[in-house]
This record gives structure tokens, sequence and C-alpha cells, in this order.
């Protein structure tokens, strides 16, 4: 995983963080609530709660918009919210898994097979590419924004549990295991490291080139129409772009 990163593109990443903050803060916005109402507003004694507080502060989120999302939510005043995972197929055999958080499973299921539809893929069964990916810890940093050298960032994090570290053009890429995920995070606050993404995400075994022009430009159609939809959480595939 060196000279081209399999997870980031720093510029291009900005880039998108910039042009869609507000979709990215209501999004989070949703996973608090679904972590309050499992496991409490306690963020010491709710781990699934920790964790989207890492991510969203990963993502800028402003401490106060945080805190007012945790109070909403355990005031029990937001509608009652589902995950639903939906696999399929895009162009050229790329496996993508879609992540919805939704009040309306009909109204997901038929705006997500859409999405699939126009960009010539098709939502598959539920495991039919699941497999093919590991969920994992994934924390990225700005190389232009990290004041340690690659060694001393690198012991930080395997000290702390990290299964695998790799340096990129622009980054520095650490892996965890889930179960590691809070503490290799938790040591890197502790030396200062600003985080540009820290969260549990999914990541796929092998990836897959697009050579076509016409798949290249389906994918992309994909991708964009699952970005656009407000029951669309994240988005999993394994198209090295």
């Amino acid at each position: 995983m060196s000279g081209h990163s399999k997870y980031s593109n720093i510029k291009a990443k900005k880039e998108k963080n910039d042009a869609a903050r507000g979709k990215t803060f209501t999004r989070l916005g949703k996973e608090i609530v679904v972590a309050v109402k499992e496991g409490g507003p306690d963020i010491n004694n709710n781990s699934k709660l920790k964790q989207v507080v890492a991510k969203a502060k990963s993502c800028n989120m402003p401490g106060d918009t945080i805190e007012r999302a945790i109070k909403k939510a355990a005031s029990g005043s937001e509608a009652d919210l589902e995950t639903i995972y939906y696999e399929g197929y895009g162009p050229g055999g790329t496996a993508i898994i879609v992540e919805a958080l939704t009040d309306n499973r009909n109204r997901a299921a038929s705006n997500i097979k859409f999405c699939f539809t126009k960009g010539s893929g098709s939502v598959g069964t539920p495991g039919c590419v699941s497999y093919m990916f590991d969920d994992k810890g994934l924390i990225i940093i700005d190389k232009a924004e990290c004041s340690q050298d690659a060694d001393e960032l690198m012991m930080t994090a395997l000290d702390a549990g990290a299964e695998d570290f790799s340096e990129e053009d622009d980054s520095y890429e650490i892996i965890t295991l889930p179960d590691d995920f809070d503490a290799v995070r938790e040591a890197l606050e502790g030396a200062g490291v600003k985080m540009l993404t820290a969260e549990v995400t999914k990541l796929p075994q092998t990836t897959v080139t697009l050579s076509s022009e016409e798949d290249i430009k389906n994918i992309n159609k994909i991708l964009d129409m699952l970005e656009e939809d407000d029951d669309v959480q994240n988005v999993y595939h394994n198209w090295e772009e």
C-alpha cells in the first residue's frame, strides 16, 4: 500500500468535505441519534457514541453542535431510525455496500435500487458482496498537518494496538481491528495528532480497476446519486479510483 493510497486522496477528500459539509453534519447527527437511543447519552459508557463523536470531530463538526445533537436525541424527540444494508454490483464486477439510516424502509429500498439501475448496476441479495470487505478502524492523517515524523507516529500507533501503518504520498494511514480503534485513536489524540479521518469502516480485501470510460462514468453515477440520497449514510466499494 505504498505510493498510491487505496483509501484516501487528501486534496480530493478536503474538497469533497468542504462541498458536502452540511450533508456530512446531517448524517453524523443521525448517527448520534441512533447511538444515543441504543446506549444512552453518556459518552463514557457508550462505546458506539464515543466512536461517532470521534468521527464527528475528525470532520470538524463543532463541539456545541455535537452536544446539541446528543441532548436532542436523549430527549426522545427524534424519529425512530433503523440501519439497513444493501449490497450489489456496479459495472465491471465492482462490489458496493450501502448503509442506510432511515425511517422508511420502502422508500430507501426503492431509491437505492434506482441509483444502481441508473448506473448499469444491480442490487443483490444480503451477503452477496459483504464477504469481500473487512470491518476495520481507519485513521488518516494529513502529512501537511502532522508535526511528528513517520517513525514516531508509527510507534505511537503500533504501541497502542494498531494492526498496520503505511506512509502514502500525502498521508499516513493507520488500520486497526474494530476493538482496538478507540485505544489507538485516544493514543494519537494524546500525542496531539490531528486526524483527517477516524472511523470504523469497511475496507475491501482487494480492489477492482476499471478501464472502460463507460464503466467509470456509470460507477461515478451510482456513487454520486447515492451520495445525494438523504437515507444513505455510508457507501463502501472496491473500485480503485
